[in-house]
């Protein structure tokens, strides 16, 4: 997991980089057990060559696999600028953490899209709530 800034491990001292530190020391205290680093560049975390330039000591190894963006604004950038880059089939957003699963599509979504969050929704909905035994 890498947690992304304009800031590389302390480069910069600004709000939303001391926003991702203290990310990190409260991923790190809560759950010690994942693998996460930060802050820093998307590159950084796209590219372990470029990581261990920057910062030898990073725990992380490989690619990260879970983009943690500074805020909303940077999320839904990143998401479709990669989507149309990458020629990608966005599944998502999905709001996790409530009571129950938000699964949501925005004005954009394809019919294959549709039918992507569709059949999340009801994985969702089948863990939520099992059907009973024989049915």
């Amino acid at each position: 997991m890498a947690l992304l800034s304009h800031s590389n491990f302390g480069s910069a001292d600004t709000p939303s980089a001391r926003k991702m530190r203290q990310a990190l020391a409260l991923l790190r205290e809560r759950a010690p057990q994942l693998v996460v680093e930060g802050e820093m560049h998307a590159d950084a975390a796209l590219s372990e060559e470029i990581r261990h330039r920057i910062f030898p000591n990073s725990l992380l190894k490989g690619t990260a696999n879970l983009l943690i963006m500074p805020n909303l604004d940077a999320a839904n950038i990143a998401f479709n600028a990669l989507t149309v880059l990458g020629d990608g089939q966005p599944v998502g957003p999905i709001l996790l953490g409530l009571d129950a699963a938000a699964h949501i599509v925005t004005p954009s979504v394809t019919v294959r899209g549709l039918v992507n969050m569709t059949a999340i929704a009801v994985c969702h909905a089948q863990v939520a709530s099992p059907l009973p035994a024989g049915v």
